[in-house]
């Protein structure tokens, strides 16, 4: 069995994207790494070499500044990284430039590619997922957040990238998965304030009208992380690679847990799901088998 690995990535360094930690804690599951870098402002190439592993595979892409509805060229990016993998691969190992994966979820990967190599009905690994918020001691429990999303793929060409690059599909269809047992961790919102607005901005070119990024770009320089429907404070570990990360971080958000800012439609939903565990009337980007 062998498993590709593939993400894009572009400024990173200007926009602090952990994608150092998202590729290293993926290796040890991959036999390759595809990492297509777009032309950045920044010295992101530079980023990408500085891993210096022998499984990483750098290509380099110019972004289309034309496709900026609902972040499509996050899609043919991706698609393209996806067309660059080994075709003797059986997995396709997807990770973006802010998702890390634990260790300790590695045995419980790799069991799932193996389970499901041959059986040609599953199409995709499902992924659960936490979002951290702020800091690294908040997640998201909120319905806003998405709690599974597919990241392991077959390397079958008819799949690709959909909308944002979210997820996959073979043309509209969903593919149909199974669960991998493992967790993703999301740390696309874990910034200072200053950053996370200067990241906001310059991500806004890829998905917003030009009024909309006029609006954006004129917004304060920093980010009011108060803004929040519920959270819940983290108390596990983080991924290893994820240490010298924390240990630099040089800003403090502290956050009001017990407020919750919800509607009354959405209150509700969100205590039946506490209480039973059931995510009523979620949509689903995928098709679980049973």
């Amino acid at each position: 069995m062998k498993i590709s690995g593939f993400t894009i990535i572009r400024n990173a360094v200007m926009n602090d994207y952990p994608i150092v930690e998202a590729i290293r804690s993926i290796l040890p599951v991959v036999d390759e790494m595809i990492v297509l870098v777009g032309d950045s402002s920044d010295d992101t190439l530079g980023l990408m070499q500085s891993i210096n592993d022998p499984k990483i595979r750098i290509h380099r892409s110019v972004w289309d500044s034309g496709l900026r509805s609902g972040g499509s060229v996050l899609a043919v990016e991706t698609n393209k990284a996806f067309q660059l993998i080994d075709p003797e691969s059986d997995w396709a190992f997807y990770i973006q430039g802010d998702e890390v994966v634990h260790e300790k979820y590695h045995p419980a990967i790799k069991e799932a590619c193996i389970r499901y190599k041959d059986d040609k009905k599953v199409e995709g690994l499902l992924f659960k997922y936490l979002h951290f918020y702020g800091t690294y001691d908040y997640v998201g429990d909120s319905r806003k957040w998405y709690d599974h999303e597919v990241r392991i793929i077959r390397n079958d060409k008819k799949i690709a990238a959909y909308k944002d690059a979210q997820g996959f599909r073979v043309g509209e269809r969903k593919l149909w998965v199974k669960p991998a047992d493992a967790y993703i961790y999301h740390y696309g919102w874990v910034k200072s304030p200053e950053q996370m607005m200067k990241k906001q901005k310059e991500i806004s070119q890829y998905w917003d009208s030009n009024a909309n990024i006029r609006s954006v770009i004129t917004s304060p320089d920093f980010y009011d992380f108060n803004e929040f429907d519920s959270l819940q404070r983290f108390s596990d570990t983080h991924p290893a690679v994820m240490k010298d990360r924390i240990a630099r971080k040089n800003w403090q958000v502290e956050l009001d847990i017990t407020r919750k800012q919800f509607s009354l439609k959405d209150r509700f939903l969100y205590y039946f799901e506490r209480i039973t565990g059931i995510r009523l009337f979620d949509f689903r980007n995928y098709r679980l088998l049973k």
